[in-house]
């Protein structure tokens, strides 16, 4: 189920609509955020091309590009002043483009709306993807989570309507803001449409070639740092001597990843690979081919890099925590995150046992397809329909 607390609107009853987002990410962020945002705006065009769109970005040079942008009504701040202080418009003088342009809804896509938003007239919405700060403050700055706290906090005042990206979202805004359930309806994430893509023969060769990759490997993706626990995963390989290679694939943090350099270098691994610069459309690739996917983190607000890895036919091992199961599904593996002998154990049960793994891969399979486009945008347009009715 792709959603839960939505009301269903006719669609017989159904005009265009306008709506507006916050798309500084959309255009700036290359992962997380961004592709979160990318992909919701690309299919919603795609599937409601009736629809007028206004992506709101401090400025328009030197952004990431997607598909159709053309389609879409780009906005950047009307007095130059402010496309010098982009953080400034965003936080509050971003309400005189929006009083101008007066969309039916305006839609914060990351955690955050503006100030005076409630003034304008129009209908706001914020999604949120997590409260890790408030987990675990120990993995941010003070002053930065207490920024993220008072956005946050701000946002689900304001809004009319609050998504969560999964319910393990939802009951920490309860939770730690107190915020009503009626107010949180659960839409989960989907992935790129590049996962759902098929490849050549040719093009897996050329990436493999390109990234010097082995023929079998194990998989990680994700930001390295300590909330998502690569260290665990090198000290499996390392207690269990699990010979085939690991393939890392991630941003390399100042804190975190000299330790991870450490770690290798003081137990002589000599099989981690950490290839760099890796485009979109070449890491479906790499998770098709890879023997198994291993996503060790802490905690998360939903896990996209499992949901990519079940899309793409990559089994998954993944932490016992309850958050991890809405995007891995049933067909993956839960082990406990602090315990490198577990997760070897897993990782080795996966290896060795081709019908564990080629059913892994089939329930994986038929899971994700509850995360397909169709299914979010259909999600969301009920959301904004039944905001608006």
């Amino acid at each position: 189920m792709i959603s839960e607390g939505i009301s269903e609107y006719d669609e017989k009853k159904r005009g265009p609509i306008s709506i507006g987002f916050d798309a500084k990410r959309a255009f700036f962020n290359k992962s997380g955020l961004g592709n979160y945002s990318r992909s919701l705006l690309v299919a919603l065009l795609k599937k409601h091309p009736e629809n007028a769109y206004y992506l709101f970005t401090p400025k328009i040079k030197n952004r990431i590009n997607f598909e159709n942008e053309e389609q879409f009504n780009l906005i950047e701040p009307g007095l130059k002043i402010f496309r010098l202080m982009g953080s400034l418009w965003r936080l509050k003088y971003i309400n005189r483009e929006i009083k101008q342009i007066k969309p039916d809804i305006y839609h914060g896509l990351s955690q955050e709306l503006p100030i005076g938003i409630e003034e304008t007239g129009v209908k706001s919405v914020v999604t949120v993807h997590d409260l890790i700060f408030i987990r675990f403050p120990e993995f941010y700055h003070r002053i930065d989570a207490n920024i993220y706290y008072r956005k946050l906090a701000h946002a689900c005042k304001v809004s009319d309507i609050i998504i969560a990206i999964s319910q393990q979202t939802k009951n920490d805004l309860v939770e730690f803001l107190n915020i009503s359930p009626e107010k949180i309806s659960v839409i989960y994430q989907g992935c790129s449409p590049n996962f759902w893509n098929k490849y050549s023969n040719e093009q897996h060769n050329e990436i493999k070639a390109k990234y010097d990759l082995p023929d079998r490997y194990l998989l990680y993706v994700g930001t390295i740092e300590e909330r998502k626990n690569l260290l665990a995963l090198l000290k499996a390989i390392n207690i269990k001597n699990i010979s085939i290679p690991l393939v890392v694939i991630g941003r390399k943090t100042d804190t975190y990843f000299p330790q991870v350099e450490s770690y290798i270098s003081s137990h002589k691994l000599s099989n981690i690979i950490f290839p760099e610069r890796i485009l979109s459309h070449e890491l479906p690739v790499i998770y098709q081919d890879a023997e198994c996917f291993i996503y060790p983190s802490l905690f998360e607000g939903f896990g996209i890099p499992l949901l990519e890895a079940l899309v793409s036919g990559a089994p998954a091992i993944t932490s016992n925590r309850e958050c991890f199961s809405e995007a891995g599904g049933p067909g993956s593996i839960y082990v406990d995150p602090y315990d490198p002998e577990e997760i070897g154990e897993a990782i080795l049960r996966v290896m060795n046992d081709k019908n564990l793994r080629d059913k892994m891969i089939t329930i994986g399979k038929e899971y994700a397809n509850n995360f397909k486009d169709d299914s979010i945008v259909n999600a969301y347009m009920n959301l904004y329909h039944s905001l608006l009715k």
